[in-house]
């Protein structure tokens, strides 16, 4: 039978199969590629909360028609993102940590007062806050009038190392003391937090391992693209060939950064070992688990992974992944987990490739959907006037003291601390 019609398809003439092949993209496009995005979170107050004030839930994904494959969308948002997104003009203060470390904020503040609400945001891998997914995310919250300070992890943002030591996905020393300096700055009920791809595994290790932390100074999160199971993650990259070329860019990125910390150079670090890595599980290996501790570098995976603690988490937490993430298979999304949880949302794309979403017939504009989806949930979570966000809040975590039978102090802290 395919013989038959494929032998009548090189009968017609070209303009006629090209013809059909238009037709044939434009049918799969709408029945495959466009869809609504599932939110996976329990029933209740925050599930309602988000499709009563994020109008872009209730609407279908449109991924930008001849970009939707995956690996497409990952590379090309960061070219057309490059070219078309202009640096941010930061105030930069650097902050030293309590090992004597320093890390760069870098604050927008442009249109804004002491007062407005402010989001920390905390980059992947080896991004800062030039980066283009960042300046996305940057724009879109100033529009509506929101603070944003970038945390550079060390090492980057053009500043050189203080001590032998970088970041994990599995730390948040840093980011705890980052979130009280920061806080110490922004008005109470105020300040918000957002994570991409490892950044989201910081942040999302924070909110469960420091939960009352985090609860006293954030309102509320977001992670983007974050790798949920790591282990997944890594072996998800190393296939061929596309993702294996993703994955081979970023092990590089990696071995650059640590090649520009000449404070290493007079350790016990093989420097000239670790260049040649050719992915990032093999720099974890040789180098990120060694530093934090790690025996093994499937034990730093095990404890950086976030899709086992979300049970953990009491801030509220926006969630955006794509099914069809190179970084992270779809049956590594917590969508179970999340259908169970008061405080935790995922929201889940058909589409979207990694930190991509790219939408419209030429995506230049910086409002796309990864934007406008956290400038609609830090707008009404930040900036709202009639304080539902915070009575939600109270709500939910009075119901998480009591579902894990926490002390009663911890119950008493529900009637003040938001």
């Amino acid at each position: 039978m395919f013989d038959v019609i494929f032998k009548c398809f090189t009968k017609l003439p070209s303009w006629h199969s090209i013809g059909l092949v238009i037709v044939a993209y434009v049918i799969y496009y709408f029945i495959q590629v466009v869809k609504r995005p599932i939110l996976a979170c329990s029933d209740g107050a925050f599930k309602q909360f988000l499709y009563s004030n994020i109008p872009t839930l209730e609407m279908k994904y449109w991924p930008t028609f001849w970009c939707f494959e995956s690996r497409a969308q990952t590379v090309f948002a960061s070219i057309i993102r490059s070219k078309n997104i202009p640096n941010v003009k930061y105030r930069r203060e650097i902050l030293t940590l309590s090992d004597g470390g320093e890390v760069a904020l870098d604050w927008m503040e442009e249109n804004c007062d002491e007062e407005s609400p402010c989001i920390i945001i905390l980059p992947g891998l080896t991004g800062e806050s030039q980066a283009e997914y960042i300046k996305c995310l940057v724009y879109a919250a100033n529009n509506v009038g929101l603070r944003v300070v970038v945390f550079n992890n060390r090492g980057l943002g053009g500043l050189t190392l203080k001590t032998p030591r970088l970041y994990c996905a599995s730390n948040c020393e840093d980011l705890s003391e980052v979130v009280r300096h920061v806080s110490d700055i922004v008005p109470r009920k105020k300040l918000g937090a957002a994570g991409i791809s490892m950044g989201g595994l910081i942040l999302g290790n924070y909110l469960a391992r420091k939960k009352d932390e985090a609860r006293d100074h954030l309102a509320a999160a977001k992670i983007i693209s974050v790798p949920w199971d790591v282990h997944k993650g890594t072996a998800s990259i190393e296939k061929p060939i596309l993702n294996n070329l993703l994955g081979r860019h970023l092990a590089n990125s990696l071995c650059k950064t640590l090649s520009r910390c000449d404070i290493f150079k007079d350790t016990d670090v093989d420097m000239e070992r670790i260049k040649m890595c050719k992915t990032i599980k093999e720099f974890d290996a040789l180098f990120t688990s060694k530093q934090f501790g790690y025996a093994h570098v499937d034990d730093y995976y095990s404890d950086a992974t976030l899709h086992n603690k979300l049970d953990n988490i009491c801030v509220p937490l926006l969630c955006l992944s794509a099914a069809d993430d190179p970084f992270q298979p779809l049956d590594a999304i917590p969508i179970k987990a999340a259908e169970r949880s008061t405080h935790v949302a995922i929201v889940v794309t058909a589409r979207g490739g990694h930190i991509g979403f790219l939408e419209g017939w030429w995506p230049s504009s910086k409002e796309q959907y990864m934007g406008r989806l956290f400038a609609e949930y830090f707008t009404n979570a930040l900036l709202e006037k009639t304080e539902e966000f915070q009575k939600i809040t109270q709500d939910l975590y009075a119901a998480f003291v009591n579902k894990h039978h926490l002390p009663s102090s911890s119950k008493q802290q529900t009637e003040f601390s938001f």
